[in-house]
């Protein structure tokens, strides 16, 4: 696979993903302002801002406010950590590399990046939270059709990777909110709707009320998709299988999947795996007191891994250039 292609089906992974948690931040987040009129409504923007790492825009009237946080972060197409931002990305990415994702995938980004605008314009009239709905159901849509109709090959690992590496940064980001912002925070409740987990979560614990479990389940939980553990073991074994298939072995060969990583063991590899143990063997009852940190770790650790992806996959060879040399 060229690296240009490798590159465009890891970012387009990675945008549709971050085009729906932003979306799923932004949905709790109006929740939490809705549901308690009292909360100081730009403090809590300025930190949601600085959690998702976008500089405070400078407006008029010099207020940060609900209306600043839905401009930037769900509206502005020029903006690459916003909702539509993301999803134009993601549409580009996916434009160049139409001969390797299937035509299903291709029609659902189309199809959305054309109907946003219209959506946009009926949240003006109905509110942000049907625009965000419609969002988080295309993303999802988009996944489910990339996964059913696309063969397991490189495509399908690279576009798999950088989904979830973006899934971690954003999951931890969602958690940031709640950790990081306690006055202005959505509840534990909310935080578990926007992130998906809600009805998964209450099957599997039974809801007491116990910050604790909530933060457990989203971090820790292997069986969960959109955990942390979960997406960092995905990540893990699609470098894994990319390395195999870069230096000719094949995912059927003899030796086990853990050792092979291990034996290949490149740099991303290391450092995903390194913080899939971590998770795995840290102390479950001091995770809340610790998850400053553990979410500071991951953030770190994704950005890494992605530099390290685009140092070992994404190298360009420099053009060859003639040059005519002067007579002597």
């Amino acid at each position: 696979m060229l690296s240009r292609i490798a590159e465009s089906l890891f970012w387009l992974g990675r945008y549709v993903e971050r085009a729906d948690d932003t979306a799923r931040v932004l949905d709790a987040f109006m929740h939490r302002l809705l549901d308690d009129p009292g909360t100081d409504e730009e403090a809590a923007c300025r930190t949601l801002f600085a959690v998702l790492g976008v500089a405070v825009p400078a407006t008029e009237s010099g207020v940060c406010d609900a209306q600043t946080v839905l401009d930037v972060l769900a509206f502005d197409a020029r903006e690459a950590s916003s909702v539509v931002g993301a999803w134009q990305a993601a549409h580009d990415n996916a434009r160049g590399v139409r001969e390797v994702i299937s035509t299903e995938s291709w029609e659902c980004l189309n199809a959305t990046r054309l109907a946003l605008p219209a959506q946009r314009r009926a949240a003006g009239r109905l509110g942000p939270y049907a625009y965000l709905r419609y969002v988080r159901e295309r993303a999802a849509l988009f996944s489910g059709l990339a996964d059913s109709t696309m063969s397991r090959d490189d495509s399908w690992l690279f576009l798999t990777l950088g989904r979830s590496l973006e899934r971690v940064d954003m999951t931890a980001r969602l958690l940031s909110v709640k950790v990081l912002a306690s006055p202005y925070a959505p509840d534990w409740v909310t935080l578990l709707r926007a992130a998906g987990a809600d009805e998964p979560y209450r099957i599997t614990e039974s809801w007491g009320g116990d910050p604790q479990s909530a933060a457990r389940f989203l971090v820790l939980d292997p069986g969960f998709p959109r955990s942390i553990v979960h997406a960092l073991a995905t990540a893990e074994r699609c470098l894994a299988d990319v390395a195999d298939a870069t230096t000719g072995r094949s995912s059927q060969g003899r030796v086990p999947r853990r050792s092979r990583g291990q034996a290949l063991a490149p740099s991303a590899t290391r450092i995903v795996g390194r913080m899939r143990t971590v998770l795995e063997y840290l102390d479950a009852d001091t995770l809340v007191e610790r998850l400053p940190t553990v979410l500071k770790e991951l953030q770190e650790a994704c950005l890494a891994a992605s530099r390290q992806i685009a140092d070992q996959y994404f190298q360009y060879g420099t053009p060859v250039v003639w040059l005519q040399g002067k007579d002597s």
